[in-house]
């Protein structure tokens, strides 16, 4: 049996990341992540470095899915927005390429909780290097 987290980095581990495939338009990537009790607040709620985290992830496996093999990136930017509290369980990630360049690109990736809720959104700007 292959264990599917044994070549994720350990962020991702951490992060409960799953690579689900494009939505039916095919341009649309769906991550989903699993949210832990140890990611609340005070509050019961998910702490926003672990929402952002999701976020970088996602728009990283993004952009790396609209990319040759021989490229990768690495995150110049992430603005991210807090809309809504966030609980624990899965939450799927929706990223897509909004900008390319010979150099960079411009993700746009949203976070749905188990209901359909938008709880965070971010856009990234990444840096396109070769691989090495």
């Amino acid at each position: 049996m292959c264990d599917a987290t044994a070549n994720l980095p350990p962020g991702a581990q951490l992060l409960g990341r799953e690579w689900l495939g494009f939505d039916e338009t095919g341009q649309r990537a769906l991550i989903r992540f699993q949210a832990q009790n140890a990611f609340t607040n005070r509050h019961g709620t998910i702490q926003g470095g672990f929402l952002a985290a999701m976020l970088d992830s996602a728009t990283w496996i993004c952009a790396l899915a609209a990319l040759s093999p021989d490229q990768t990136v690495v995150t110049k930017s992430l603005d991210t927005r807090f809309l809504k509290p966030a609980t624990v369980g899965p939450i799927t990630a929706r990223a897509r390429v909004i900008e390319r360049t010979e150099r960079d690109l411009v993700v746009q990736a949203d976070l749905v909780d188990a209901e359909g809720i938008t709880v965070a959104d971010a856009t990234a700007r990444l840096r396109i290097l070769a691989k090495t």
